[in-house]
């Protein structure tokens, strides 16, 4: 009975700790999409100063990054937030592309969408977003000079962005990309 007792309560403690731990890494990727995030915002800022007026004024916004490789079938993923203006909560989201065609190329790509209202900003968190795309290029340095193109993907509620910071991606293909809510972050 002794030995049921001392069990039982380990197995308590290890779960304790285990969620502890577990939390704590949660918090510590948390932070690391949210800097990588703000950091994203400031590039849009420096290549088009206007998009921060934009973004103060409308009543949300999600910011992605995402690392992509592509040749003749390609694929992107990464993580960013939404975040709600007037609550000030952010959600922790993912995007993934695929796409497949004449292509080639490895880009590390921004996308900044900014919200006409908070219905479009809402449904964006709770129901995600698909949206299909043609073909396309972009090259940066990872300087100033970066390429960012407004209206490059065109969504009912708002307006996107894309900043291709560093890399090169050329080609014509079909494609979509995909973004949803992550589980694991919020």
């Amino acid at each position: 009975m002794e030995r049921r007792k001392i069990l039982i309560i380990v197995a308590a403690l290890t779960s304790l700790l285990a969620s502890s731990a577990y939390a704590r890494d949660k918090a510590a990727h948390q932070a690391e999409v949210k800097a990588k995030a703000m950091q994203a915002l400031q590039d849009f800022y420096q290549a088009d100063p206007a998009i921060k007026d934009a973004v103060n004024k409308a009543p949300g916004y999600a910011v992605f990054t995402t690392y992509g490789l592509s040749f003749g079938l390609g694929g992107a993923g990464g993580k960013g937030l939404a975040h709600d203006s007037k609550s000030k909560k952010d959600t922790y989201m993912s995007i993934a592309q695929a796409s497949a065609g004449l292509q080639v190329g490895a880009s590390d790509t921004r996308y900044l969408f900014v919200f006409n209202d908070a219905k479009s900003l809402a449904d964006f968190i709770n129901k995600g977003w698909d949206a299909s795309v043609g073909a396309g290029a972009g090259a940066g340095t990872g300087k100033e000079e970066a390429n960012v193109k407004a209206g490059a993907i065109a969504f009912t509620g708002g307006t996107a962005y894309v900043l291709t910071k560093t890399g090169l991606q050329a080609g014509v293909a079909l494609g979509g990309s995909k973004v949803w809510k992550d589980k694991d972050l919020n």
